[in-house]
């Protein structure tokens, strides 16, 4: 054993090998290991070997600085070296002790190192790590508050890093170009530059960007008002931090988790959140993060009543600003101390602090947008109604604004979550006023934002007030009642209009509305029948969302409901009428779902070209075991079929049926679409949601292909004439309500496109049900029904007379409208019968 063991057993690796091999470790996010390979290499070969020990102090010192281990890094950098390091080895020391000092904020000692630096670079612009001292200067102008000075240092380190064909580099200036456009609040930039550092960083394995990427698009979501997908994000950030011991990055993360954890109402988990994150920022002496636990404990504290701890938090993190001479990160702490004194009831000192932040050159959108919603709360408290009115509008003005910069489709869904509390307080304060038709017309500006203006509904300009609104003449069109909901913190409300007028009554807060939606919506996915079960809250939420205005609503009368919140995931038929007989409210209205006054009453315009009716896609190839093919859908593609003439169809079946035959079908030409196929809901991005057809020829067929995946962003980029879109596909209504927008997903994709009425399903559907549900409805269209009618005749034959009575079966599909042409019996439709072979064609192969 001795002897075949030989020298190989003592054998230690070359300095090279083990610095690459700790290098490699602080890549790929492994900082702790890299920090100690480091420490024991500069040990081990500081006697026989400094050039090497000198590389792995480096290193070490790098790692430090990536941990936010600051002042050990810079303590570490200034040993004396037992060797004289090289010119490049210098810079290299030079430009991790400035980035180490600028994020301590000490700042002259920052720009010390990086003039020197910067000298020795003048002499040797070639070497590798003058890079660095790029990158480290503009992590100091970002500290100092100069975010524009610092992009321009962070492009320069891009190019100086694909030059040099140092990727590395390239990730993490990309990164930090991220950050210089959060500080901005230029939001679309900031996600485009830190998707790009991701990118990057994962085609290097450089799992320490990576984390880093994840975290910052977290913060990034977090300020567009997407709070679910900021959460996830953070938390996976956090975690993998956690593991890298990345101390910096996990109080960073800890922090944005908090932020949502706040506006969600749970002050506790909030503020527990903030104090870890204050307590690690302390250990590692970073004024940035002490900073930022600061001031976000002050805010929480003012929320939770906590006053005093509030002004003790504030004026920490105000020293800190006022310290390093960052205008910017005074205001935060300004605007929490004239919260404190709004809620202290000194209104002078209040009014004068909000009044200070708003004016200030160096205020960004959202201080400026909060103080003036501050003043507006201030001087509705102090019984001025006019100023008050004047600063909502001028808070809500400024928020348009904002959203007007925003690029993305994907960044305006959630940015108007933003302003919610400022509708909010601006609705009851119209209320209280007397003003509610005033309030209506505010409430509804604020509603399906992106699908108005997609539709050209509402001019695309920086926001100064809604445009006039008619709503009895809009349910004058509809010939219908209309129910509008506004589900408030305080309060909530339903308008009920009808042609004769208006009507407002005031609803429980929002919090109680949505507790019993969720658990009557637990109750309608089975199996037990609600109708005879001992479920109240059918019927509670009948009593406090229908009964107040039931008066207004004659029998059978067509009722368009405009949701809000919860109640978009809520089926209102469904809901359970009390009397004599115990019955859903299907049985007593035709009811459709509409996102605003607006776009219900915008008008689609009819297909140019009647002369192929019906486009029909489905009973696809199953593309993987997750997407198992739909015993029923043959029949159900017949089914539909049988209703129109062979000349005014295509019918595309099995292997026909892919996304792109949808894309180049020129889809504008029909005047109805049905889709017979699985879907599928992404709650954290809705325009991922999809319709799974058959996989493309010449698709790879691998786990990463996706291109049998018709997305919600595609089908929105191809103008539609529709009358009817039906999307015979489970989750295809969405799973994801964006407040100012409402439910996101397939059928808002369909409508944003031009449809005027959408059918889709809120949850699973069985093939069975649904392929009797689509045969009764067509034969409704074919009676001349209107889509709202001929669902709900469908729909009632299936509870009255066959064994799908349970709404889990026929209440998962919803109808989505706007005011198109008047529906009419089509007189040259007839019901054809199908030719055997074209049948077949439909169906898939016998095994």
């Amino acid at each position: 054993m001795v002897l075949t063991c030989g020298l190989g057993c003592n054998r230690r690796p070359s300095p090279q090998a083990a610095l690459e091999h700790a290098r490699q470790a602080l890549r790929r996010g492994n900082l702790i290991q890299a920090q100690k390979e480091a420490e024991l290499g500069n040990r081990e070969f500081a006697q026989r070997n400094p050039e090497a020990a000198r590389k792995f102090l480096l290193l070490e010192a790098e790692a430090l600085l990536l941990r936010g281990m600051y002042a050990q890094s810079i303590s570490l950098l200034d040993r004396d070296p037992s060797h004289p390091g090289s010119k490049a080895e210098t810079i290299e020391a030079l430009a991790l002790k400035g980035a180490a000092q600028a994020r301590l904020h000490n700042f002259p000692e920052a720009e010390r190192n990086l003039s020197q630096a910067g000298q020795e670079c003048a002499g040797a612009a070639q070497e590798m790590e003058c890079g660095d001292v790029l990158r480290a200067r503009g992590v100091l102008l970002l500290q100092q508050g100069q975010p524009l000075k610092a992009k321009q240092l962070f492009e320069q380190t891009v190019t100086f890093a694909r030059a040099h064909d140092d990727p590395f580099l390239a990730a993490t200036a990309l990164l930090n170009l991220g950050l210089g456009a959060l500080s901005e609040q230029h939001f679309d930039e900031a996600i485009d530059w830190t998707e790009s550092a991701y990118k990057t960083a994962a085609a290097l394995d450089a799992g320490v960007i990576a984390t880093k990427a994840l975290g910052n698009l977290g913060w990034a979501y977090y300020n567009l008002g997407d709070s679910e997908k900021s959460l996830q994000l953070s938390l996976e950030a956090e975690q993998r931090a956690l593991q890298a011991g990345d101390v910096i990055d996990q109080l960073s993360w800890i922090t944005n988790a908090g932020y949502v954890y706040a506006d969600r109402g749970d002050l506790a988990a909030a503020k527990q959140a903030y104090v870890r994150a204050l307590k690690l920022a302390t250990s590692i002496e970073g004024k940035e993060d002490i900073y930022n636990a600061l001031r976000a404990l002050a805010l929480v504290s003012v929320e939770a009543g906590e006053l005093d701890q509030a002004q003790k938090y504030s004026e920490e993190a105000l020293a800190i600003a006022r310290s390093g001479n960052n205008r910017r990160d005074e205001l935060y702490p300004l605007l929490v101390e004239g919260m404190i004194a709004s809620a202290a009831r000194d209104f002078g000192a209040a009014e004068r602090m909000f009044f200070e932040v708003e004016r200030d050159p160096d205020a960004n959108a959202s201080l400026q947008w909060k103080a003036e919603h501050g003043l507006a709360r201030l001087y509705e408290a102090e019984k001025r109604p006019e100023e008050a009115d004047r600063e909502y509008r001028a808070a809500l003005e400024t928020f348009e604004a904002a959203r007007s910069w925003l690029r993305r489709s994907d960044s305006r869904l959630p940015f108007s979550s933003n302003a919610s509390g400022i509708y909010d307080d601006y609705l009851n304060f119209l209320v209280a006023g007397g003003k509610s038709d005033e309030g209506l017309r505010w409430a509804d500006s604020s509603r399906a934002r992106s699908l108005t203006e997609g539709l050209g509904l509402l001019p695309k300009q920086i926001f100064t007030g809604p445009p006039g609104l008619n709503s009895q003449q809009i349910a004058r069109l509809a010939d219908g009642a209309i129910l509008f909901y506004w589900l408030g913190k305080r309060r909530s409300y339903l308008w009920a209009i009808t042609q004769q007028g208006t009507r407002l009554f005031p609803l429980p807060p929002a919090a109680e509305i949505d507790a019993a939606v969720q658990r009557y919506r637990k109750a309608l996915e089975g199996p037990e029948d609600v109708l005879h079960s001992a479920d109240s809250d059918g019927q509670y939420l009948y009593r406090t969302l229908v009964a107040p205005a039931s008066d207004l609503i004659k029998k059978d009368a067509r009722v368009f409901v405009i949701p809000d919140g919860s109640l978009n995931g809520l089926n209102f038929e469904t809901l359970l009428v009390p009397g004599a007989t115990l019955h859903y409210w299907i049985e007593d209205a035709t009811i459709s779902d509409a996102s605003s006054l607006r776009v219900l009453g915008g008008a689609g315009a009819s297909p140019a070209d009647h002369s192929q009716r019906l486009l029909l896609i489905g009973n696809s190839v199953s593309p993987s075991e997750k997407y198992p093919e739909l015993a029923q859908a043959a029949d159900q593609m017949e089914s539909v079929a049988r209703h129109f003439p062979a000349s005014e169809e295509r019918v595309f079946a099995r292997q026909q049926a892919t996304p792109a035959v949808y894309l180049e079908s020129d889809p504008g030409q029909f005047a109805y679409i049905h889709f017979v196929a699985h879907g599928t809901a992404s709650r954290l991005s809705p325009l991922d949601s999809a319709i799974v057809l058959s996989r493309p020829p010449g698709a790879s067929g691998n786990a990463e292909d996706e291109s049998f995946k018709l997305y919600a962003r595609d089908i929105v980029r191809l103008p539609l004439h529709a009358d009817l879109v039906t999307i015979s596909a489970c989750y295809s209504a969405g799973e994801r309500s964006y407040s100012g927008e409402g439910l996101v997903g397939l059928s808002w994709a369909f409508l944003r496109a031009g449809a005027t009425h959408v059918v889709a399903a809120l949850w699973e559907a069985t093939d069975s049900s649904t392929r009797l549900l689509m045969d009764k409805f067509y034969d409704g269209l074919d009676r001349g029904a209107s889509p709202s009618a001929a669902l709900r005749s469908a729909k009632l034959f299936l509870l009255h007379n066959s064994s799908f009575h349970n709404p889990f079966y026929w209440a998962p599909f919803q109808i989505y409208s706007r005011l198109g042409r008047r529906e009419k019996k089509d007189q040259n439709r007839r019901r054809l019968a199908r030719d055997q072979p074209q049948r077949d064609l439909l169906r898939a192969p016998r095994r």
